[in-house]
């Protein structure tokens, strides 16, 4: 019941159609898909807490404003404005997912969507839902956009082509980026269905333009028009042929495969009457241009009728006559399947538009077709070809542009992404206390935002503070300094010069543990130790006499001592393989209970 409901609303006329008076046929938009309410910030903000090491009370007005945008994103207007918000919500949903979203743990966050079609509710803890049905729903706004617009004027039928081929684009986007996911409306199948779909409206919207200004009844005009004709008949016959086949059968609406059918044929019978027509009411007069005449009508069909040839028929007119009516024949023949066809469908019987469009069109063919009439006609009329399709316009896919769209990232104040996101991990921040001595701050500064201490030297007071190679520095004198430049935090730092300067910084954990093969102390029974301060020392052979002397004064035995307990603040322990922690109680007290925590990780 569910299923029928929704079928009718996405049928309805008075719902997503034109609101002008218009004598058209009605074209069919996509409903939206509806969602539950979801709720970040318990979530978001204990992933602050806990990954970013930051106060997640500071970043409640951004999480409300991801919530807000995601609010007004279940009602859209459904206008470009419209399109443009769902667009910076999709790409909001990119920052987010880097931000918070690890690749090796579910968030716990709960999405529900509903199939647009079948009403059937899809839950999962996974952001690609709900990026997913996003792009469905600008898909689906684009599809509401095209059906309103008015076509009875040039500028809204060029509207409507535009909107349609913008909604093939978006679908198509969506079934090549997200193949799996689990709605029926949302499978690769069906978007196949719906970008055909889409394309067969804009196609017919050409259709339409082409005959707005009016048809001049002009033989090559009429040639024109005729394969127009064609062209949209045979789009809507694959589409409809497409809607026919397992699995999409069983979850398409029935009245949209009914009004493919309907219009399969609908156009195929103007595009034999518009030919007929040529052939009835144009003669071969002297001075005419028989050549050109000549080459159009040997292109309406893939093969001529058996015994014509082009120029002879055009000469012969009573060849053209019975030609003529064999093509009026066949067009009342189509007229009389698409009523048919309407008369098969609850829904299209409810349409009155679209039954007038159809009962003109078959009594306009019928009464041409009266008019010429003869008695042995079912003796003399020949089996006309299929007319072939071409058109000056064809439809294409345009890819959704959400490079137009701007869209600033809610959580920025947490520091560059490329740094800073949810599939990295760090150190919580240190506290780094030193002094420049004699303006010299014992470190350079590399890389963009964020900045990085290099070339550290090992006897400075920062390094002796605690400070390695590497580092992130994330605030200056309580200064966020994330998002600065080398020359703005060098600035900042030389401002600082005459006191007692307090940095904070972080390390990349991955890349801490993947430089243990550079130097180790290593004891019998005990964990691997690792100085930071003696992985500074090269292996190579013309090593110094001065990083001789540090290495010998870190030596592991140290440790106990209050002399070197600072120095060791930047010594980081890993547990080696096959080493138990009892035997390490049994030699020697853990290092972690020596190190202050400011150290410790």
């Amino acid at each position: 019941m569910l299923k029928e409901e929704l079928e009718g609303l996405n049928i309805s006329v008075g719902v997503y159609q034109s609101t002008e008076e218009t004598f058209t046929i009605p074209l069919i938009p996509l409903g939206l898909k509806e969602t539950k309410d979801v709720d970040f910030s318990v979530v978001l903000k204990d992933f602050i807490l806990e990954h970013y090491s930051e106060d997640s009370y500071l970043y409640e007005d951004e999480i409300a404003d991801l919530m807000d945008l995601r609010q007004a994103c279940r009602t859209p207007s459904r206008d470009e404005a419209g399109v443009e918000l769902l667009m910076s919500y999709f790409i909001q949903l990119g920052f987010v997912e880097s931000r918070f979203f690890p690749p090796t743990r579910q968030m716990g966050i709960l999405f529900t969507w509903y199939d647009s079609l079948t009403g059937v509710p899809v839950s999962q803890q996974n952001l690609l839902l709900e990026k997913a049905s996003i792009l469905f729903n600008i898909g689906a706004l684009y599809t509401q956009i095209g059906t309103r617009c008015n076509r009875q004027l040039q500028a809204g039928l060029e509207s409507a082509v535009d909107a349609f081929q913008r909604a093939a684009g978006v679908l198509n986007y969506l079934k090549e980026t997200f193949t799996h996911t689990p709605s029926y409306d949302m499978s690769p199948a069906m978007l196949s269905v719906l970008v055909k779909m889409m394309l067969a409206q804009a196609q017919e919207s050409v259709f339409e333009k082409i005959c707005l200004p009016g048809l001049r009844n002009e033989f090559f005009m009429l040639v024109k028009v005729a394969q127009e004709a064609a062209k949209v008949g045979e789009g809507y016959q694959q589409l409809h042929a497409a809607m026919s086949q397992a699995p999409v059968k069983e979850n398409i609406p029935y009245s949209w495969a009914s009004l493919a059918c309907v219009k399969a044929h609908h156009y195929g019978a103007l595009a034999h009457y518009f030919v007929a027509t040529l052939l009835i009411d144009h003669q071969l007069k002297p001075g005419a241009d028989e050549d050109h005449q000549e080459k159009c009508l040997s292109q309406l069909y893939g093969h001529m009728p058996e015994g014509l040839t082009p120029l002879a028929t055009l000469k012969n007119s009573h060849q053209r006559l019975q030609l003529g009516k064999s093509h009026l024949r066949r067009a009342i023949t189509h007229h009389e399947e698409s009523v048919r066809e309407v008369s098969l469908c609850k829904k299209l019987r409810n349409i009155e538009v679209l039954q007038e469009v159809l009962s003109v069109a078959h009594q306009r063919s019928q009464l041409k077709y009266t008019q010429h009439q003869e008695d042995d006609d079912l003796l003399n009329l020949i089996d006309v070809p299929d007319i072939v399709s071409k058109t000056e316009r064809e439809v294409e896919i345009r890819l959704p542009q959400f490079s137009k769209v701007t869209a600033t990232d809610f959580f920025q104040k947490l520091g560059p992404l490329s740094v800073f996101s949810a599939s990295k991990r760090w150190t919580p921040p240190r506290s780094i206390h030193f002094t420049a001595e004699e303006g010299d701050l014992g470190f350079t500064l590399r890389g963009n935002s964020p900045v990085q201490v290099h070339f550290l030297d090992p006897y400075c007071s920062a390094a002796l503070a605690g400070a390695k190679e590497g580092d992130y520095i994330v605030s200056i004198q309580n200064v966020d300094c994330k998002w600065l430049t080398v020359s703005e935090v060098m600035k900042l730092l030389k401002s600082f010069s005459e006191v007692d300067i307090e940095m904070k910084v972080v390390s990349l954990l991955d890349s801490i543990s993947s430089m243990h093969n550079k130097c180790a102390t290593y004891s019998v029974g005990m964990q691997k130790t690792y100085s930071m301060i003696c992985l500074a020392i090269d292996d190579d052979d013309d090593k110094t006499d001065k990083t001789k002397k540090i290495s010998k004064k870190l030596s592991f035995l140290s440790w106990g001592t209050n002399k070197n307990r600072q120095k060791s603040a930047s010594t980081l322990c890993l547990p080696s393989v096959g080493v138990t922690g009892p035997q390490v109680k049994k030699k020697l007290p853990s290092p972690f209970s020596i190190l202050s925590s400011d150290s410790s990780l």
